[in-house]
């Protein structure tokens, strides 16, 4: 078990929150968040005036409305009871436990006025393994996640449904199967845990990490392609890249360059009158490094967001202030989220372009049909895999409209700019799992592909590559259903794996 991430509000990475959210990676609040969330809590206590917002006020457009001070703890459980009607099905359980992390992170800056002892049982249910039921359909990303974060909060409160050890309980139950009381929330501690954009981010965070890997494996991918297709790696070569040197770009054509080093099957062709290759092969540099760049982009974004305050209002410590804002406005996010989606469909949209290559007998250059490896007719060989890549690239193409530029006005008017960046998540998590099987799809296929040059070998990076796939695939000889091959494949472009195994053979990280 690694050593437990400490909190502190400032310095949490998308790679910490993928190992809270997805690897189990304990949680701890340090030292630091600790202190500043006490001080933001007795400034709280000793700043509020007769009308404080969130405090001693309604909500939205009932801002004017004051609340008595003996009903300040009735209307912050109200408003968790009353922003908890999302619908649809649930978040994964990693978006849920990357989210609790993100809230957790927000508060323990000491911007929020929590108390400390909310804050440490939310960290509590986190670290237990209690996940709230949270229906992934509802917010419009402003203020924030208001609906999803507090589904998120319920079982704090005893209330709401969670998850413990597979079992669906009630918020109350979940807390009694741990050994944990719920909290009686006290003025502002309701707003505080549902003001911010931590379900936008949460799934912003882990699907960054998968196209990272999804980005570099497609290199992987390519390479295979390029080996299968007996295409030039001529225009890899470093100084066209120098030439026109965008990061992403220069990144794809070393790591391409890298994979094919030493190749038996390139060299086989290097004096072959093509005189050049389609642009799916030739430009896949330009077109993969296009998509690195805007991944990173998208990175700088949410690495402030994942250490941002997003509360309103918010508890100014320094300057002993409490101010309304509009911290917790996703667009940032919404925006990001929804180039990401361009990005990796076009990840996917290229890759299918050389699978196609490689089944169809008129363009790949003296392939069997389909890659039938016998009983050509009797056997349909990889004729079906390209449709279904053709499928999830269409699916994908119709997803990549961004939800970031719609708006709805909610709130009577109050709330009058939304940023739609939930809608911009649930599809970024679609379209990166339909690309991640189409790149699993081109590494079967070419996996298949190679095989037909032996004896020739292709270089040491896609000899690694085609053997990791044959640990998860068999060649198909007699026709069989590829499903669970794809998955097993798309899992590990998601997992990292295939990125270990060539990286373990080449004895360096690709970059």
């Amino acid at each position: 078990m690694p050593a437990p991430l400490e909190l502190t509000g400032d310095d949490l990475t998308i790679d910490d929150v993928w190992d809270v959210a997805v690897e189990r990676r304990p949680v701890t609040l340090g030292q630091r968040g600790r202190e500043r969330t006490i001080a933001a809590r007795e400034l709280l206590e000793r700043s509020v005036d007769d009308h404080t917002y969130g405090v001693n006020t309604g909500f939205g457009r009932f801002v004017s409305q004051s609340i008595p001070a003996e009903e300040a703890a009735e209307l912050q459980l109200r408003l968790l009871r009353s922003h908890a009607c999302g619908v649809g099905e649930p978040y994964p359980d990693d978006v849920i436990r990357a989210a609790m992390l993100l809230r957790a992170n927000a508060l323990a800056k000491g911007y929020s006025g929590i108390r400390v002892t909310t804050l440490e049982l939310l960290l509590a249910l986190l670290d237990a393994g209690v996940v709230p039921h949270v229906p992934a359909r509802g917010s419009v990303g402003a203020s924030g996640d208001l609906a999803p974060l507090a589904h998120l909060a319920l079982p704090l409160v005893g209330e709401g449904r969670a998850t413990v050890d597979g079992r669906d309980l009630s918020g109350a139950e979940a807390l009694a199967a741990r050994g944990l009381e719920p909290v009686v929330l006290e003025a502002k501690e309701g707003l505080s845990l549902i003001n911010g954009t931590q379900f936008m981010c949460a799934m912003a965070s882990l699907l960054l990490v998968r196209a990272r890997r999804l980005a570099r494996s497609a290199d992987i991918a390519c390479a295979m392609s390029v080996e299968a297709l007996k295409a030039t790696p001529t225009s890899f070569h470093p100084a066209i890249h120098a030439a026109r040197p965008l990061a992403g770009q220069v990144a794809s054509a070393d790591a391409l360059r890298r994979l094919l080093a030493d190749s038996a099957i390139v060299e086989s062709h290097r004096f072959c009158d093509k005189v050049q290759d389609a642009y799916s092969l030739r430009c896949a540099p330009q077109v993969h490094g296009a998509s690195r760049d805007v991944i990173e982009f998208v990175e700088r974004s949410v690495s402030v967001e994942v250490n941002a305050a997003t509360d309103n209002p918010l508890v100014l410590l320094d300057e002993e202030m409490i101010v309304s804002n509009g911290n917790f406005h996703g667009q940032p996010i919404a925006i990001g989220l929804d180039c990401l989606v361009i990005a990796c469909a076009e990840l996917a949209s290229i890759s299918e372009r050389r699978t196609e290559r490689m089944v169809n007998p008129s363009l790949s250059d003296g392939l069997p049909p389909f890659l039938v490896a016998r009983e050509a007719g009797l056997n349909s060989g990889f004729m079906i895999p390209q449709y279904v890549a053709a499928a999830l690239v269409s699916e994908n193409k119709a997803l990549s409209h961004p939800a970031s530029v719609d708006s709805i006005p909610t709130s009577a008017g109050q709330e009058d700019h939304v940023s739609m960046g939930n809608a911009a998540g649930l599809k970024a998590t679609q379209v990166v799992a339909n690309a991640e099987r189409v790149l699993a799809i081109e590494l079967l296929a070419g996996a298949q592909a190679v095989e037909f040059h032996a004896p020739l070998e292709p270089g040491a990076g896609v000899a690694a590559a085609h053997g990791y796939v044959r640990t998860l695939s068999d060649r198909v000889g007699e026709d069989r259903s590829l499903s669970d091959d794809i998955e097993r494949v798309a899992s590990s472009v998601r997992e990292g794996r295939l990125l270990e195994a060539v990286e373990g053979a080449l004895g360096e990280g690709l970059p």
